[in-house]
């Protein structure tokens, strides 16, 4: 099958739930293969949900899901996933090289030794997020820009076709934002796919498939026809949505019901 033909993500009446919270209704899309995809939503609304059980992590409560034109956890080597924030215990002697080593281990294991392949694979994704001076340090001593750097660097360390990405620019500095949004436009020109959830709707109206989610999928489709200011003032609420000389964005924690207008002028067209 081409990869025209072939779909990233088929879902149909897919319902997703941790324990007995209902994530996500029962919703029914199709994420194309190639690209960048964008997954917007407020706070809650079940967009890293969504992202895990794309990833493999999660296992759907009812429905369907596949991905790659299987199940998600067959695939689960063919995706990498880097998590909003991951947590190791304090005082752990993790070093930037070992996280983005830890990248390598679901396709060769945990105990073999590293091949030259392996090694390589590491120094690369440590060189494309501009960490290889960081290398030899905790992270601890890092920057909360520097970790997330180091989080992607795992994630490319991993043999992949599809990079997931959960909200990769939240509260960065300019030149960790700069590096993951180039990495970000990298991975497809090598005909990678890349998902990531994000509050900047400019940033996903540059996407090439935009999904909304609202405690389930809202629409999925090409930028144009999902970002429409129907959707988007039934999803946020009308005083969620600014418009000014800066770039588009939606206050993360409001919600439909909250009106949280920065400029009551200035509404989305």
């Amino acid at each position: 099958m081409s990869a025209a033909a072939q779909a990233l993500v088929e879902a149909r009446d897919l319902v997703l739930s941790h324990g007995r919270h209902v994530a996500l209704r029962a919703s029914t899309f199709r994420v194309p293969v190639g690209g960048v995809t964008a997954v917007i939503g407020p706070n809650g609304s079940g967009k890293s949900t969504l992202l895990q059980a794309i990833a493999g992590v999660l296992e759907p409560t009812s429905g369907s899901l596949r991905v790659l034109g299987g199940s998600a956890r067959a695939n689960r080597r063919r995706i990498s996933y880097v998590m909003q924030s991951v947590v190791f215990p304090v005082g752990t002697p993790m070093t930037v090289r070992d996280v983005v080593r830890m990248g390598r281990y679901p396709s060769r294991g945990w105990l073999r030794p590293f091949s030259r392949a392996d090694r390589a694979a590491v120094a690369e994704a440590l060189e494309k997020m501009n960490v290889t001076d960081l290398a030899g340090r905790h992270l601890e001593e890092l920057s909360g820009g520097q970790r997330q750097r180091v989080y992607v660097a795992q994630g490319l360390a991993q043999g992949h076709e599809v990079l997931m990405l959960d909200e990769p620019m939240t509260g960065l500095d300019i030149t960790s934002a700069r590096t993951i949004d180039r990495i970000i436009h990298a991975e497809t020109e090598h005909g990678h796919s890349v998902v990531l959830t994000t509050h900047d709707l400019e940033e996903a109206g540059a996407a090439d498939h935009v999904i909304l989610v609202n405690g389930r999928v809202v629409a999925s489709g090409a930028p144009a026809e999902v970002m429409t200011r129907r959707n988007l003032e039934d999803v946020y609420g009308l005083g969620s949505l600014h418009r000014s000389s800066a770039p588009l964005l939606v206050d993360p924690d409001c919600g439909p019901d909250e009106v949280q207008g920065r400029e009551q002028s200035g509404q989305m067209p």
